[in-house]
C-alpha cells in the first residue's frame, strides 16, 4: 500500500505482515520509544506475530522498517501483562492494539493512522467489530484522535492497566467506523 500522506519528496512506504526477519528492526524501535519497563523481549514479542489471528504488520521504506503494530486477536477485557508470551490460539473477540511504535525518521507522516486502519480492515473482514488497547506513556490523545475512547475499566481490569504506568488508559474503538484523523 502506497501512502498518498507521504510528502512528495520521501520515497513511498509499503505496509505488509510483520515477520520474524523484522524482529530486530522492531525491537530497537520499540526501545527507541518506550521506557524500559514498557519493553519485552524477543520471545514476548514474537509471540504477537504467531497468534492465530495476527494482524501485526510492518511499515518499509526502502526495504527498511519504520514503523511497526502489533495486533491481534484476544478476549475482550482482558489484555494480557507486559512481556507475556502468548498463547498460539486465544479466544478472539476484538481486536487487540498491543503496540504501535514509529521509529523518529518516520514520525510524523501519518503511518501509525494507515497501520491502524489496515489492522481495523482485516480485523472486520474477520468479523471483529470492536478494538480495545492500553494507551501509555500519555498517548491517549493520539488514540482519541483515531476515534478511540476512553473506557471504565472494571476493578480487575484497572489493576491491569495500572500495570501499564500511572498514565495509562483503557481505550475502546468500534470497529465499524475507520480511524478518523
Amino acid at each position: 500500500m502506497l501512502s498518498s500522506l507521504v510528502p512528495e519528496d520521501d520515497p513511498p512506504f509499503l505496509i505488509r505482515p510483520l515477520r520474524r526477519s523484522d524482529l530486530t528492526a522492531a525491537l530497537a524501535i520499540q526501545a527507541e520509544s518506550y521506557p524500559s519497563f514498557l519493553q519485552e523481549d524477543e520471545a514476548a514479542f514474537a509471540s504477537r506475530l504467531d497468534v492465530a489471528a495476527s494482524y501485526c504488520l510492518a511499515a518499509t521504506r526502502d526495504g527498511k522498517l519504520f514503523a511497526y503494530l502489533l495486533a491481534h486477536g484476544w478476549p475482550s477485557g482482558s489484555p494480557p501483562p507486559i512481556g507475556a508470551v502468548l498463547p498460539r490460539n486465544p479466544t478472539n473477540e476484538v481486536l487487540y492494539i498491543h503496540d504501535l511504535a514509529v521509529s523518529a525518521c518516520g514520525r510524523g507522516s501519518g503511518i501509525g493512522r494507515d497501520l491502524v486502519a489496515r489492522a481495523f480492515g482485516l480485523a472486520a473482514r474477520d468479523g471483529l467489530q470492536a478494538a480495545e488497547l492500553i494507551a501509555v506513556e500519555g498517548a491517549a490523545d493520539y488514540w482519541r484522535s483515531l476515534g478511540f475512547v476512553e473506557a471504565a475499566p472494571s476493578e480487575s481490569l484497572a489493576a491491569e492497566v495500572a500495570g501499564y504506568g500511572a498514565s495509562a488508559r483503557w481505550m475502546t474503538h468500534e470497529i465499524r467506523s475507520a480511524p478518523t484523523g
